[in-house]
């Protein structure tokens, strides 16, 4: 087979250590550990010897990257020389001095290990960081080069993403002064370029109708459309409707059970699925399939799910059909809790809804799991919801629009 990356991520691991060859003669190898670790591998011959190289660990190194690595190691064995030996050489240069490609590699590998936003930091690090200092040593990069690298990023009118940046960089110089490959950080005292206030936008009933009903007329993929519906309704974060998976469901009980490492705050959650949610589910799972998750990527690939920011993409493309002015993802979340307070749904069990971190004592001595509490919310939520989708908001409070 020709490596995807799809086809590589359906490699399962087996018992025992093994190398998935690409056809056609590339001798571009994937080897793949007991433990699920994939490593980019080349098959050669040098001195009447077989003889075998690792390039790099998948993800941290792409596909992409992998078969460039694969054509200068075969352009120096077309010079006689040994690819192996000079590829560890290299590697042993840019161990005193490596480079900030090295340094992302190294970032990107340890965080991939526990974090889950590490996808999102290796897309901000391919995007506007390696095209720019790839093969720059890392030591050399000083605070001024930051300043105009964010510089470039508010330019092309993206300052939020200028801030998502400096954070990024921040943490990886960071971990390289942990790691003993830096002693400065020149991210330090730099501040974030983008202005950012509190969101407060609160969608009103109106446009609460709208975006359920105009969101069927937009170009956007369906599942898409029934992940944003179903945010609306169960108010989780975008991240765990987007990655949901159908083994944390339990339908016949009416609740989704969400693991701690599921969570962005690490603490597992019950989520009560009102009579509105289960109608949802079974439209979910007409589209999903046999997919495992609820909300599988409308690519080829349907084991993985939708990203998160692709959510926030398919609303900034559709605005003028929903007819709504701007929001974002999170605000449904908002609104939808906003609504509930507003209707006599008591803060304390919205916020456990939410699951939003206490702290201090409360945090430490309250245990008690507010499901029935949940439940009565929740199933209030969903008929305050049919009632503004049907246009019966007499017996609604109004929500002031932000």
């Amino acid at each position: 087979m020709a490596f995807t990356d799809s086809k590589i991520k359906n490699l399962k691991p087996q018992s025992k250590r093994r190398i998935a060859w690409e056809d056609g003669g590339t001798c571009l190898g994937l080897r793949i550990t007991p433990t699920g670790k994939k490593s980019f591998v080349y098959m050669y011959r040098y001195d009447s010897r077989p003889r075998m190289m690792t390039l790099g660990r998948y993800p941290v190194l792409t596909l992409a990257d992998a078969r460039v690595d694969l054509a200068k190691a075969k352009a120096l064995l077309a010079k006689g020389q040994d690819p192996g030996t000079l590829f560890l050489q290299v590697k042993a240069d840019h161990q005193g001095t490596p480079t900030v490609s090295h340094l992302a590699a190294e970032f990107i590998q340890k965080r991939s290990q526990n974090k889950k936003a590490w996808q999102e930091e290796q897309r901000i690090l391919q995007k506007d960081v390696l095209p720019k200092w790839k093969h720059r040593k890392a030591q050399d990069i000083k605070r001024r080069d930051v300043i105009v690298l964010l510089d470039r990023i508010v330019e092309r009118g993206s300052p939020i993403m200028a801030n998502r940046t400096l954070g990024v960089l921040n943490r990886m110089f960071n971990f390289g002064i942990r790691r003993a490959i830096l002693e400065s950080n020149p991210c330090s005292i730099i501040e974030r370029p983008g202005e950012e206030s509190p969101r407060d936008r609160v969608l009103s009933s109106e446009e609460i109708k709208n975006f359920w009903i105009n969101i069927d007329k937009c170009r956007m993929a369906n599942g898409t459309k029934l992940a944003l519906k179903f945010l609306l309704v169960c108010l989780q974060r975008k991240s765990e409707v987007a990655q949901a998976e159908w083994v944390d469901f339990d339908i016949n009980s009416g609740w989704w059970n969400i693991p701690k490492k599921k969570t962005k705050n690490k603490l597992s959650h019950r989520v009560y699925l009102s009579p509105t949610a289960i109608e949802l589910l079974k439209k979910i799972k007409e589209l999903s399939g046999d997919s495992i998750y609820l909300f599988p990527s409308p690519r080829p690939d349907r084991n993985k799910p939708i990203t998160p920011r692709s959510l926030s993409q398919a609303l900034l493309k559709n605005l003028n059909t929903l007819k709504i002015e701007p929001f974002a993802p999170h605000d449904l979340r908002r609104s939808g809790s906003s609504h509930m307070t507003g209707n006599g749904i008591p803060r304390e069990t919205v916020q456990k809804i939410l699951n939003h971190v206490e702290r201090g004592v409360t945090k430490v001595y309250d245990r008690y799991s507010y499901d029935q509490e949940k439940k009565n919310a929740m199933t209030k939520w969903g008929r305050i919801l049919n009632r503004i989708i049907t246009g019966e908001t007499g017996k609604i409070i109004q929500m002031r629009q932000k």
